[in-house]
């Protein structure tokens, strides 16, 4: 079992039937949820899963809701961005994450597949998901041509 880092092959064929919209003020919903090590997510990865994902006392089944930050297009590069997202006094190890779109015409559709490198550990404190500078070679989300 392993966690690839990817963009959900059925998120690209969604985002060309109009199916995603990233703008930070009337947006879809997108939310992330945190895997094991014995997850298996990868682009062929299709929507939100409950299989190996993390359980600890202050962490929800399905994650947590992302805030979408403004998009941008520089130099021919659009990007989508996140906030940062923290979750608080969990006790956890994560290997990966996955974001989905709840708003998707497909119930809980994913988007990517994000893999940690390596576990990742909270031991009663705060795990905090922190998401690269909305650049044109780094943003989490960017499209170009």
């Amino acid at each position: 079992m392993a966690i690839t880092q990817a963009i959900a092959n059925n998120f690209k064929k969604l985002l060309l039937e109009g199916d995603a919209n990233f703008s930070n003020s009337s947006g879809d919903k997108f939310k992330l949820s945190l895997y094991t090590s014995s997850a298996t997510l990868n682009s062929s990865t299709t929507s939100f899963t409950t299989g190996n994902e993390v359980t600890s006392a202050n962490y929800s089944s399905g994650g947590g809701a992302l805030v979408n930050a403004p998009t941008s297009l520089t130099a021919g590069v659009a990007r989508a961005d996140f906030v940062d997202l923290s979750f608080q006094n969990v006790t956890l190890t994560a290997r990966g994450a996955l974001i989905y779109n709840t708003s998707s015409a497909t119930t809980n559709s994913a988007v990517c597949v994000l893999d940690f490198g390596g576990d990742k550990t909270a031991t009663s404190g705060t795990f905090t998901v922190q998401f690269p500078a909305p650049t044109s070679t780094a943003a989490i989300l960017r499209i170009s041509g």
